[in-house]
């Protein structure tokens, strides 16, 4: 962890000894420790601070590590550290599913905790979710999937629960093609029912609300007789 002086790791633990240990490690090398008791502290923190990495205890007093994992998991690629006195090989492999990158148990050595971050940043092969670890904007429109807000022209925007979730579905693929029936079911998971008059209520919607000229969209795309794409910003910020 020396060559990561900017190490920020988000704690989440509700026993204060384990907390200190884990700090204590991440500080040894030049971090920063970023501490929270519960679940819903720790998820406010992880949307605030945007941590490198986060280490997370399996039972929490107000959620299970499986829950709080999955939650991270729908806008956030940062990897996840379990922590846990329980020993109970479907409860790993429950978490390892729900999205957490490797499993620690209590007691563990602080050589081995710093082993294991170092393994996991070195190796965390999933690149940021668009709009989740970094919000996105273009075209004047600003998108933060963790705070759940969007912004056109610095205005907020306000948008429905089904108008919300076709958006996070669009825009957390990076811009890639989504065809009706994935985005149908990444929406209203079901599998019954008319997939392109629903999108094309919707996405009419979405249009009117974050588009310039909804008649000659520019931030979501239609890919005719296949589906929809969001068009992501360039590099160079355009």
């Amino acid at each position: 962890m020396s060559d990561a002086p900017r190490l920020r790791v988000l704690v989440l633990d509700d026993e204060t000894p384990i907390r200190s240990i884990v700090r204590a490690a991440v500080e040894s090398s030049g971090g920063v420790a970023l501490e929270a008791a519960t679940a819903a502290h720790g998820l406010a923190l992880a949307r605030t601070e945007r941590p490198s990495l986060i280490v997370l205890d399996l039972g929490l007093p107000d959620s299970e590590g499986v829950e709080v994992t999955r939650t991270l998991r729908q806008w956030t690629a940062v990897p996840i550290l379990v922590l846990s006195a329980r020993h109970a090989d479907a409860e790993k492999v429950a978490l390892l599913d729900a999205g957490a990158d490797d499993y620690l148990t209590k007691p563990f050595s602080t050589v081995e905790l710093q082993a294991r971050i170092r393994a996991l940043l070195r190796r965390a092969a999933m690149g940021p979710v668009p709009g989740g670890d970094t919000p996105i904007e273009r075209d004047g429109v600003r998108i933060d999937l963790a705070a759940r807000t969007v912004h056109r022209d610095g205005a907020e925007v306000r948008l429905t629960p089904t108008e919300w979730g076709l958006l996070h579905a669009l825009v957390s693929r990076g811009g890639r093609t989504l065809t009706h029936r994935q985005l149908f079911d990444a929406v209203w998971g079901r599998s019954h029912g008319d997939a392109q008059q629903y999108l094309r209520v919707y996405v009419a919607h979405l249009r009117r609300k974050l588009e310039r000229d909804p008649l000659r969209p520019a931030l979501i795309l239609t890919e005719a007789g296949v589906g929809y794409r969001f068009v992501m910003p360039r590099p160079d910020g355009e």
